[in-house]
């Protein structure tokens, strides 16, 4: 193949309206507000959902903030490591700066479980455990609306692969029941990032127990947001013990970057050793590391913020449905309102933006044919009048037809 070959499948990608192309965005100095090319533009497409990315740390407000919380001595490995901006080799080797521990610690007692172990992405840690766990001859069981770093994961364990329609326990009860699999291993989203709907936990919970198999949660959108101190829909839902596997991420809602892991002491020394993904990559800079602590602390103690943001969603999402979207079973502060055509969709984010609204047009392969959408990711630093123009914005585009 050459780099004209390349170059057709190029052209073909943007005659179809599908060429993606990076922009450059920068925060505003108003929570809940980002610019474009100068734009000052309300902030409906990150995921930062409680605006802990704008946070900044330097070593004294780390030590006030840690108060209470960590001894002296701990408080001074995490002050050190908001200077360390490089780990400098995989963990295993010599790139396992203490505040690793730390934040591991903190994580596990936040999700109720007995260990973590931080990965450097959600799809480093997706595409780690999952065959860490199973292989072939083995067998995953994945929504039909999982992340793309579950479905890759799965593909990567070798592993017999059944995907069951989205939350539909009926089929995925029978595949349960069919499969002869020695080990057989659930992953579900817990928030599915492109429809706003929820997993139904402990359904699943009842089927993994009567099939003997592992359950693996990501909660990459509900961690931070859902739950008492932002435990997750696991915690939320009263199943958080009856979960094997939890992963979660850093850079959604507590604003910075990495995930994790958290299960049974064995689980994570397991992946320790098996989880190539964890293996074979410089750890994660230490900085980073000590701002996620930090932001995971400080995001325990936003309950108020969480309230408000849910009150927010649940009003936005009746306006919306009142006005006669499809907003594809959404049940929180994801909401998209599906459309069907890429080209109406396309015109529709960007007729948006002109008016000051950042709002990302979702469109295939990401969602299937004749669903593409606008998603709206609320946060909460959104007042209610930000998102009734946003409403009324959408409204106004609608009744014009274009």
């Amino acid at each position: 193949m050459s780099w004209a070959d390349l170059g057709i499948r190029l052209d073909a990608l943007r005659v179809q309206g599908r060429e993606r192309v990076l922009h450059d965005w920068t925060p505003d100095p108003a929570p809940g507000y980002l610019r474009l090319n100068g734009q000052r533009l309300l902030d409906l497409a990150s995921n930062d959902y409680l605006g802990l990315s704008r946070l900044t740390w330097t070593p004294d407000t780390a030590r006030a903030a840690l108060q209470g919380h960590l001894p002296p001595g701990e408080t001074e490995v995490v002050t050190d490591a908001l200077t360390r901006f490089g780990a400098g080799a995989a963990r295993l080797i010599t790139g396992n700066h203490p505040v690793n521990a730390l934040l591991e610690r903190e994580l596990a007692d936040l999700k109720g479980q007995q260990a973590a172990l931080l990965f450097g992405s959600g799809v480093a840690a997706n595409t780690g455990v999952i065959p860490a766990l199973v292989g072939r001859g083995d067998a995953v069981f994945s929504d039909a609306l999982n992340h793309a770093s579950i479905i890759d994961g799965a593909r990567l364990s070798r592993a017999d692969v059944h995907v069951y329609p989205h939350r539909d326990l009926h089929t995925l009860e029978r595949q349960l029941q069919e499969s002869r699999a020695p080990r057989k291993l659930i992953v579900t989203d817990a928030l599915f990032s492109m429809d706003g709907t929820l997993a139904p936990l402990p359904d699943l919970v009842a089927l993994k127990r009567r099939s003997g198999a592992w359950l693996m949660i990501d909660e990459a959108h509900s961690g931070g947001v859902i739950g008492a101190q932002g435990a997750g829909l696991a915690h939320a839902q009263g199943v958080t013990a009856d979960i094997d596997v939890l992963m979660g991420t850093l850079g959604k809602a507590y604003g910075s970057v990495g995930a994790y892991v958290a299960g049974d002491r064995t689980l994570i020394r397991y992946l320790v050793n098996t989880a190539r993904s964890f293996i074979f990559t410089t750890g994660l800079p230490p900085a980073n590391t000590a701002v996620s602590l930090l932001n995971v602390l400080h995001a325990r103690d936003m309950d108020g913020a969480r309230r408000a943001l849910h009150a927010n969603a649940a009003r936005f999402r009746q306006a919306l449905t009142l006005a006669g979207h499809d907003l594809a079973g959404s049940e929180s502060h994801v909401v998209p309102v599906v459309l069907g055509g890429e080209q109406p969709t396309l015109a529709r984010a960007a007729q948006l933006r002109e008016q000051g609204f950042a709002a990302v047009a979702i469109r295939p392969p990401t969602v299937p044919d004749g669903r593409a959408r606008v998603r709206f990711a609320l946060n909460a630093a959104h007042t209610w009048d930000a998102l009734q123009a946003c409403l009324d914005a959408l409204h106004a585009g609608t009744s014009t037809g274009s």
